[in-house]
């Protein structure tokens, strides 16, 4: 599992998704666990002493124990997230404009108009955060857009 993550989970995923952020914000970013010599080395450590129990990275937990608090360790991941919310408010405000028009969304004759534009106009003013809903019907707008030439 290890070897498939790291031919391609890792560069065509994870890697890549870091590096397009980093790049968006003129960030070097590190990568040392990926070092050929610490690579090599996590390679002859035994499985048991790598997961425990369901818990991966047992011996790097347990190293990490003896310097930092336990508490920042076992904390939940958190994902790449991306701000959607807010570039539909601001950067690709135009965009979505358009397709959550009236005229638009008649055109494409599947969601009434009424109720998206309320949303939307609660989402920009941020009395509600509508964003997945709006993403979704954006999406749909944008394919049948698309569709239609």
């Amino acid at each position: 599992m290890m070897f498939q993550d790291m031919r391609s989970y890792l560069p065509e995923d994870i890697l890549r998704k870091v590096d397009r952020a980093a790049m968006g914000i003129s960030l070097e970013t590190r990568t040392p666990f990926l070092d050929p010599g610490v690579l090599k080395a996590s390679m002859q450590v035994p499985t048991a002493m790598k997961i425990r129990n369901g818990q991966g990275k047992w011996i790097l937990r347990q190293m990490l124990y003896r310097y930092i608090p336990r508490e920042l360790i076992e904390r939940p991941k958190a994902g790449f997230a991306i701000p959607i919310d807010e570039w539909l408010r601001r950067p690709l405000r135009p965009w979505a404009e358009d397709l959550l028009s009236e005229n638009a969304l008649g055109r494409a004759g599947l969601i009434k108009p009424a109720p998206v534009q309320g949303a939307w106009q609660e989402h920009c003013s941020r009395r509600r955060d509508w964003t997945y809903q709006l993403w979704v019907i954006l999406m749909l707008q944008a394919w049948k857009e698309n569709l239609n030439g």
